[in-house]
């Protein structure tokens, strides 16, 4: 019988243990972990592998107010994520265009859901390589929502209203750069 008791009761006491650490009471471990900030799938530091299309338009200097938007409407972390995504990303001058107060007005708190159905109206999940695009297809975006793609002229053209203007691959799936900014149909 004492055999079996010691076993179970150090196995008890390393359990209580590990009780009191875990909610924070005592113990230096608790410290520690406490004192480490998390992220989400955004905060995975890697140098070597390809980036992801957040990393991507963090980086351009032609993306600022998309970037400043997914960030606004909480997106980061779903955009950094495995995918695959193919996102038609409009330049910082296609939102120029807008009437003026769109975008400031959207980066409101309380049009957070607004800017999201927007933004997720610009991202299809799958990867469509622009080669893959053909004149009437209809592509499902992440809002529910449909676009059209067109070719005249040698050119892609979305929803008939913006130009794709450079494809750029990532490690989990396209950017289309675009030149205009693309509203989803009034549900």
């Amino acid at each position: 019988m004492q055999k079996v008791t010691v076993p179970i009761l150090c196995i008890l006491s390393l359990w209580l243990g590990s009780c009191e650490n875990s909610t924070g009471n005592t113990g230096e471990a608790a410290k520690t972990e406490t004192s480490v900030p998390t992220a989400g799938q955004s905060g995975v530091k890697d140098d070597v592998s390809q980036k992801n299309i957040v990393q991507v338009a963090s980086g351009s200097k032609d993306h600022t107010t998309l970037v400043k938007a997914v960030v606004a409407a909480g997106l980061v972390d779903v955009l950094s994520n495995t995918g695959p995504f193919t996102v038609f990303a409009p330049i910082n001058a296609a939102f120029d265009k807008l009437p003026a107060g769109t975008v400031e007005g959207l980066l409101k708190p309380e049009k957070k859901d607004d800017l999201a159905d927007i933004l997720q109206y610009h991202v299809s999940v799958g990867v469509y390589k622009a080669e893959q695009l053909q004149d009437g297809q209809t592509l499902g975006q992440v809002n529910g929502g449909n676009i059209t793609i067109s070719k005249k002229d040698g050119k892609i053209m979305v929803n008939g209203a913006a130009t794709i203007i450079a494809s750029i691959p990532t490690s989990n799936g396209i950017i289309h750069v675009i030149d205009g900014v693309l509203l989803p149909p009034k549900k």
